[in-house]
C-alpha cells in the first residue's frame, strides 16, 4: 500500500528509521535502538546482537566442552569461571547498548550493573583458583603472555567497575552529578577495550602448555568466535554517546 506521498508504506517507514536499499549488511554503526514499549530483554537480539550472541555462546561452549572432556582438577575451575565472567560481561554490554530514553537507560543500567556484578564474582573466583593452584604447585606467577594480559585485564576491569558503579549510583563522589556524567564516555570506551582484552586473553590461553597438553582448545576457533562477538557489538555502538555527531540529552544513565 502506498502512502500519501506515493511511496510504499514499508519503504517510507524504513526511510524514517534511517534504513534503505543501501543499508550495510551489518547495519549502520549505532543503528540498533530499543523501541518504545519494547521489553528490555529484546535488546539481546536487536540488530547485530544475534552475531554477538552466536560468538559468545560458541566461545563459552568451546571452553566448557574441552574442560569437561578432560580430567577434572582444581585448575579446571579457572577457565570455567573466567569464561562465565566473559559471557556475563558481553551480555551486560549487549543489553545496554540499544537503550536511549531515560527509562530505558535506567532499567538497562540496573541490568548492566547486575550482570557485571555476577561477572566480577566469577572472575575473582577464577583468579583465586589459579593463584591457589600456583601456590600449591610452586608455580610461577604472571609470567606467560596469557597471565600478564589476564592480570592487566583484571586491573582495568576493577577500575572500570568501580568507576562505573560510582558514576551512576554515587555520583557525588566526583563532586557533582554533572561531573560524573562528563566521564560516562570514558567508561563506555574503556568497557569496549576491556571486552577486546578479555577476548585476547582467551586467545592467549590457547598457547599455554596446559591448554596444549590437556584442554586442546584451538586458537582458530577462539578467533572465529571472538570475531563474531565483535561483529555483533561494534555496529551497535552509538557515536552520539561518545559526544560525537548529534548531541543527545543526558538522562542520568550511561547507556553503552
Amino acid at each position: 500500500m502506498a502512502s500519501a506521498t506515493g511511496i510504499p508504506e514499508n519503504v517510507e517507514a524504513a526511510a524514517q528509521r534511517g534504513l534503505g536499499e543501501e543499508e550495510p549488511l551489518l547495519g549502520r554503526v549505532g543503528a540498533a535502538s530499543q523501541e518504545d514499549g519494547q521489553p528490555l530483554y529484546h535488546n539481546f537480539i536487536i540488530g547485530t546482537a544475534i552475531l554477538a550472541q552466536a560468538g559468545i555462546l560458541l566461545l563459552t561452549a568451546l571452553v566448557w566442552a574441552n574442560v569437561f572432556l578432560s580430567p577434572l582438577m582444581l585448575f579446571t575451575a579457572h577457565p570455567i569461571l573466567n569464561s562465565s565472567g566473559l559471557f556475563l560481561i558481553a551480555e551486560g554490554i549487549i543489553i545496554l547498548q540499544p537503550t536511549h530514553t531515560a527509562e530505558q537507560k535506567r532499567h538497562g543500567t540496573i541490568a548492566h550493573a547486575t550482570l557485571n556484578g555476577l561477572a566480577a564474582a566469577a572472575l575473582i573466583a577464577g583468579l583465586v583458583v589459579i593463584e591457589v593452584n600456583k601456590f600449591a604447585h610452586n608455580g610461577t606467577h604472571f609470567e606467560s603472555p596469557h597471565a600478564i594480559l589476564g592480570l592487566t585485564t583484571y586491573i582495568l576491569l576493577l577500575i572500570q567497575s568501580v568507576v562505573g558503579f560510582t558514576q551512576y549510583f554515587t555520583p557525588k563522589v566526583f563532586g557533582s552529578v554533572d561531573k560524573a556524567k562528563s566521564i560516562y564516555k570514558w567508561h563506555r570506551l574503556s568497557g569496549y577495550i576491556v571486552l577486546v582484552m578479555m577476548l585476547a586473553t582467551v586467545a592467549a590461553a590457547t598457547q599455554t602448555p596446559f591448554n596444549k597438553n590437556a584442554l586442546h582448545i584451538r586458537l582458530w576457533a577462539v578467533l572465529v568466535s571472538s570475531g563474531l562477538v565483535l561483529l555483533g557489538v561494534i555496529p551497535r555502538i552509538k557515536k552520539q554517546k561518545f559526544g560525537f555527531g548529534t548531541k543527545v540529552q543526558s538522562s542520568g544513565a550511561f547507556g553503552q
